[in-house]
């Protein structure tokens, strides 16, 4: 890790990775963050069933195609802080050699990095790359030093894509990193989707965070990302209503956080 990425790295001022990471209910975060992070939740009180829906649809995605789809490479683009269960935990303990490449080019998730690299298993592979989504040429240029893209992979892109300038990026960052996979890879992805005005005003005041702005967009648009794909059930949905662990999917009530897992043919 560069002193450059350390010194980058600020306390006294909220951070965006770090106020999800504490909607999320993890642990690493500050005053300022907190401060923030319950601003956010007195706007949208949704946000923190949203962030820990969407990673336990995280979860359920990555041990399905682990377990039943014998994935064995997950490339995770756009990771954010470590939390509990990260991608390579639930593939690895599903199949210790499973290897997982995290990408993001943030510097306080990269300084998170090492926590990851020392609970993977000796028999896989766990790794950062340091790389801007916005560029996913560099993003497969660097992940084919590990992963090797004659066989199937994972792609993943856990509610980052609203960072994009325009649904015209998105789907170029999206079908970029796909076209250098093989058939029989896998796109995971949900996105934020703009059905709650409150979750809209949330996201108007995220660039105060550090973040950037995040814009969520119509279900239509980020269904679009997985034309030409085949989605499987039970399709483009509600992050909780994707495979949810206990029957009665039908019941959950739906949040603004839209996505799938699709198969390239």
């Amino acid at each position: 890790m560069s002193d450059d990425h350390h010194r980058a790295i600020r306390t006294d001022i909220p951070h965006y990775a770090r106020i999800w990471n504490y909607w999320m209910g993890g642990t690493d975060y500050y005053e300022a963050d907190r401060i923030a992070g319950d601003a956010g939740i007195a706007i949208y009180p949704g946000i923190t069933a949203m962030a820990t829906q969407s990673r336990r649809f995280l979860i359920r995605a990555v041990r399905f195609l682990a377990e039943t789809e014998g994935i064995r490479q997950f490339l995770d683009i756009g990771t954010g802080l470590p939390t509990m269960q990260n991608t390579h935990e639930v593939a690895q303990g599903v199949a210790p050699e499973s290897k997982i490449v995290y990408v993001d080019n943030d510097p306080l998730v990269l300084a998170h990095a090492r926590m990851l690299l020392t609970s993977s298993t000796d028999e896989g592979v766990t790794t950062y790359i340091d790389s801007d989504y916005r560029h996913p040429e560099l993003v497969v240029a660097d992940a084919r030093h590990i992963l090797d893209f004659t066989r199937p992979l994972a792609v993943m892109f856990m509610g980052v894509l609203g960072h994009a300038q325009s649904s015209d990026e998105m789907l170029r960052i999206v079908h970029t990193v796909l076209r250098a996979t093989p058939a029989g890879s896998y796109l995971i992805l949900w996105d934020g989707t703009d059905d709650t005005d409150a979750y809209v005003r949330l996201c108007a005041g995220y660039s105060d965070t550090g973040g950037g702005p995040y814009t969520p967009r119509p279900q239509a648009e980020i269904r679009a990302v997985f034309d030409g794909l085949e989605l499987l059930e039970p399709g483009f949905v509600s992050v909780p209503r994707w495979r949810p662990e206990t029957s009665g999917a039908e019941d959950i009530q739906p949040i603004p956080a839209y996505g799938g897992v699709a198969r390239k043919p």
